[in-house]
């Protein structure tokens, strides 16, 4: 059974404050019609803090899309290998054991993409199988999972690296004064993250089903408008209510599987925001404890994008509570609307000896 081991979080250095972002919203658009909306809504995100790759000064320019290109190639190489490294660690795996890798990103552009470089530079073999995921957004996280676990069902030996890297400061557009953009602008953060699922032996999620689902005709609900200045996050404003079509999604996939969603013992899910869990919570009929990993990533770390999922999982393993054989959903959100949901049972069966 391909289980889900301990992922690698890592945050950059650069911190900005849920009253550092109201400063400038209230100094960068002091005229703007909407401003008390833009501000309200920033405080109710929960988001107290994010992490940047570059100082803000630099963030609020745009020196173009060629150069911000260039600092998400540089910024990656030099802050992806030692998550990778910490994650194979924590597997008890080298790279020469990994047989794929799921590199998933939406804010930044690399052909070859970044697992290419990662099997020259870090030491796995040349067979080495690359998937990297461009276009599912903070839905990809739940996604790597859920490639990762096919993989390993149809190579049972296999184990799978997966690594999300999100800058999504990168994709800061100036000129973009709606209100979706102006909240957007208050709740993404960066991050790198990486886990390994392996197809034999590990502690983790024993991972058991899988699936998806997308919201009929809500593809322009979340997207990236692609122009000259690089790309432009477009969200609506129907966007926090889409718990209502989704939660039933969860639900029959759990029946599937001979589970109720509403009586699990963990949920991993990604924090688009407080009204998503909030709703959730309702849907699906569980307490608001239930989400506390999510809320923490939020809280913390604003909305990491792919990673989000990751981290709120490195979250649960440092909690420590969990028990063999309790069973759990992880699930990524993003553009589609698309639902990326897994099903599995915690194991904490020791790693075999080498």
């Amino acid at each position: 059974m391909a289980v889900l081991c301990k992922p690698a979080i890592a945050v950059p250095e650069y911190v900005i404050t849920q009253d550092d972002t109201l400063e400038l919203a209230q100094r960068l658009h002091k005229d703007h019609s909407q401003l008390r909306l833009v501000l309200r809504l920033i405080e109710h995100t929960g988001v107290l803090k994010r992490h940047l790759i570059q100082p803000i000064d630099k963030v609020l320019k745009h020196p173009g899309l060629d150069a911000r290109n260039a600092v998400y190639e540089q910024e990656s190489k030099a802050r992806v290998p030692a998550v990778v490294r910490t994650a194979l660690d924590q597997a008890e795996l080298e790279p020469q054991q990994i047989d794929l890798i799921v590199y998933v990103s939406c804010t930044g552009f690399m052909m070859p993409a970044l697992s290419s470089w990662l099997i020259n530079t870090l030491g796995f073999r040349p067979e080495t199988r690359q998937m990297p995921i461009a276009q599912l957004g903070c839905a990809a996280g739940g996604a790597a999972v859920n490639r990762a676990h096919d993989f390993c069902t149809a190579y049972p030996d296999a184990n799978v690296l997966i690594v999300a890297c999100e800058f999504c400061s990168l994709c800061y557009q100036p000129t973009d004064l709606g209100v979706g953009s102006l909240l957007s602008n208050g709740l993404f953060g960066d991050a790198v993250a990486a886990a390994v699922v392996r197809g034999d032996g590990g502690a983790g999620i024993s991972l058991e089903r899988n699936g998806s689902y997308l919201i009929p005709n809500t593809e322009d609900w979340i997207s990236y408008a692609v122009r000259s200045t690089g790309f432009h996050f477009q969200l609506d404003k129907r966007v926090p209510g889409t718990m209502k079509p989704l939660a039933p999604a969860l639900r029959a996939m759990a029946e599937q599987h001979e589970w109720n969603a509403g009586d699990l013992d963990f949920y991993i899910v990604h924090a688009g925001g407080p009204r998503i869990l909030d709703d959730l919570c309702h849907f699906l009929d569980v307490p608001p404890e239930a989400f506390r990993f999510s809320r923490a990533t939020l809280t913390e770390y604003g909305n990491i994008a792919s990673a989000v999922v990751l981290d709120a999982l490195g979250r649960m393993f440092e909690e420590d509570s969990a028990l063999d054989g309790q069973r759990g959903l992880l699930a990524g959100f993003g553009p589609g609307i698309t639902a990326e949901i897994s099903l599995g049972t915690w194991t904490s069966a020791p790693v075999p000896a080498r």
